[in-house]
């Protein structure tokens, strides 16, 4: 029987994304995560991982990556170095040949998860460039005549903040799944996960502070769902009483993190 995605102890997932997850595992496709910073989006692959008790590589996305990049690159200068001090197998080729981590994944001997992070940060081309490769699941290495084939298909988790729009062709291949921000009961397990003795008026009191905050229409950043774990676990520190949070607002420099924002809510902390 299939392995089936659950959710973990440290992650808290709702049902909708679970049944994405798992259906993108039975369908075999890259399953493409879209959500504002802040939700869990990268630490969903972990969580896959750790769930299903896979092997987890992380490629990391940046405005210079190149598609050529995730699956080999020929380290020629390395070549042309060895060459020049007489290094003994200069002339086997595959000694220069370092697979990335698109590579890595398909020529592991079992099978793992693949978090292919922020995507949209590359260029308009990259999506596009990767589309046979996560089709056919092989790459041909022109140097050594090396046909590098998956011997397991990975788990494909692609995440997105939706800096750019994705090409059509390739969110066809792709299953979606918009990670909502969680809702008020959901952001308590999530927070209890964190501190399970929380006590409960302080979590009451920072929810109702932080959502006031998000809800107000001026906002420039809202905070996120780290930025509030992080302010429980300072209020629990700073032994500040419940009766303070929405009076004082101590430390919202760890929710709130620019000037203008700053001014805003404590113009309108009216909660």
């Amino acid at each position: 029987m299939e392995q089936q995605f659950q959710g973990t102890k440290e992650y808290v997932a709702s049902e909708e994304l679970m049944a994405s997850v798992n259906v993108a595992m039975a369908l075999k496709k890259p399953l493409l995560i879209k959500g504002e910073p802040g939700t869990g989006k990268t630490m969903l692959a972990e969580a896959v991982a750790a769930a299903l008790g896979k092997k987890l590589i992380i490629w990391n996305i940046k405005s210079t990556t190149k598609a050529q990049e995730g699956l080999y690159v020929y380290d020629t200068i390395q070549r042309l170095y060895d060459g020049q001090f007489g290094e003994a197998g200069v002339d086997d080729i595959s000694r220069y040949i370092k697979l990335g981590k698109l590579g890595e994944a398909f020529d592991s001997d079992e099978q793992v998860v693949l978090l292919i992070d922020e995507i949209d940060k590359a260029d308009l081309e990259f999506p596009n460039d990767l589309l046979w490769e996560l089709d056919q699941m092989e790459f041909y290495i022109n140097e050594t005549k090396r046909t590098v084939k998956a011997k397991h298909r990975p788990i494909v988790i692609i995440t997105s903040n939706a800096e750019k729009e994705l090409p059509d062709a390739f969110l066809r291949r792709c299953i979606f799944h918009y990670i909502d921000f969680p809702e008020r009961e959901l952001m308590e397990e999530i927070v209890k996960v964190h501190f399970p003795n929380v006590e409960e008026n302080l979590l009451n009191a920072a929810m109702d502070v932080f959502y006031h905050i998000r809800s107000l229409r001026d906002i420039r950043k809202k905070p996120s769902t780290s930025e509030l774990i992080d302010w429980v676990n300072a209020l629990q520190l700073g032994g500040i009483p419940t009766a303070m949070i929405k009076e004082k607002l101590p430390f919202i420099g760890v929710v709130v993190k620019k000037d203008e924002d700053l001014e805003l809510v404590r113009k309108e902390k009216n909660i």
